[in-house]
């Protein structure tokens, strides 16, 4: 089933955002090749061509290629971006999926590649049976948190040796057969960036099996190759694969700490572009710094209290 069977494709309005009226009250939004803000970049003025209606899906043909999204208002767009009309009774859930499932082949227009000619014959799966009867749950999400602004002065942070925070366990080897196999609800983590490194799920039976890495949560999952040096937060029990490497805190089961050291480890993950591999030897030997107290040590108290000061955090 190639996109074309679904969905009748109509070029884009090709307008540029400088000639275009912004009215920040208006319901009618301008559709760029962006990949941010359902690729929203501005509200305009209707023009003397009616807009796309709303339930449309956009693709970016060329920028962040193959951004996909369902809009929810009436729009127009700037170049390279297409408009794609449901040619049946669509729901949400069911647009949202084939947004996802033709976003997951940018990779094939790498180094500039546009997909002007070439979206229409995309191959798209079939659906899902159980998402023909799943309802997302659209209710705002609602916050009890008031944001606090607490000091966050760099300069007097510290510096600290990983080891001296961290153990850290190596994962073993997760096979698709396994995953095919033993089916169940533990997730499987491996390196990489998209759903937290979670390859699939499998069951309790290689829970205590030497050949298995089973770490519980929270912990840390670290890229050891693939996207080298991304680290994740798992806040559930896991089997940890190959490529990843777990860091568990030492005294400390907080998940709140957790989520303060995932964000910044990960800004050291631009040390491991170019194909380079993490060494978890010479990785753990690494300083990072951090918030510290008054006798030098890491201030866990300040980090904690930093990251539940922040909105939703009562979501956590």
């Amino acid at each position: 089933m190639k996109v074309d069977d679904l969905f009748t494709l109509y070029q884009g309005n090709g307008y540029e955002l400088i000639n275009m009226e912004i009215d920040t009250s208006s319901e009618i939004n301008f559709v760029a090749r962006t990949s941010e803000n359902n690729g929203v970049v501005a509200q305009i003025k209707t023009m003397n061509i009616s807009p796309f209606p709303a339930g449309y899906v956009t693709v970016a043909l060329g920028g962040s290629v193959l951004s996909s999204f369902v809009q929810n208002k009436p729009f127009y767009t700037g170049f390279h971006v297409m408009a794609l009309q449901p040619k049946i009774d669509m729901s949400l859930e069911e647009k949202l999926f084939y947004c996802h499932c033709i976003k997951m082949n940018a990779y094939r227009y790498q180094y500039g590649r546009q997909a002007n000619k070439t979206l229409k014959n995309l191959e798209l799966p079939e659906l899902p049976h159980w998402l023909k009867i799943y309802n997302i749950d659209y209710s705002r999400i609602t916050t009890q948190i008031q944001k606090k602004d607490l000091p966050f002065d760099v300069n007097n942070w510290h510096r600290f040796k990983l080891r001296d925070i961290f153990d850290y366990k190596r994962g073993k080897g997760i096979t698709k057969d396994e995953i095919e196999n033993y089916q169940g609800m533990i997730p499987c983590v491996q390196s990489g960036e998209m759903n937290n490194g979670i390859i699939g799920y499998m069951n309790s039976e290689l829970q205590n099996d030497r050949f298995h890495t089973y770490i519980v949560a929270p912990f840390l999952s670290l890229a050891r190759s693939g996207t080298s040096g991304c680290v994740n937060i798992q806040n559930k029990n896991s089997y940890v694969g190959d490529s990843a490497i777990a860091l568990k805190l030492k005294g400390k089961e907080n998940i709140y700490l957790y989520l303060f050291l995932e964000t910044i480890l990960n800004l050291e993950k631009n040390r491991y572009t170019y194909g380079r591999k993490v060494v978890i030897e010479k990785y753990i030997e690494k300083y990072i710094s951090l918030p510290s107290d008054k006798y030098g040590n890491p201030d866990w108290d300040f980090m904690e209290s930093y990251i539940k000061a922040l909105p939703n955090s009562d979501k956590i």
